[in-house]
């Protein structure tokens, strides 16, 4: 089984350049920090965050703002 796994380029938004989330690069960190958003693991070189619980923690998010 395969892990899908994001990077911060594709999870914050800069200028001119969208992101998976409206969100900058220190907005993120800040939330992990926060205990908010989830932790990312190192995979060689390069910091990931699993995409699983980026879409869980979106998809709560979105149901707060619902409902």
């Amino acid at each position: 089984m395969q892990r899908r796994v994001l990077k911060i380029a594709d999870l914050a938004t800069r200028p001119g350049r969208p992101g998976m989330l409206p969100l900058s690069e220190s907005t993120i960190r800040r939330l992990v920090i926060a205990g908010q958003f989830p932790k990312p693991y190192k995979l060689g070189a390069a910091t990931v965050w699993n995409m699983a619980d980026v879409e869980a923690i979106i998809t709560r998010q979105a149901a707060n703002v619902v409902g």
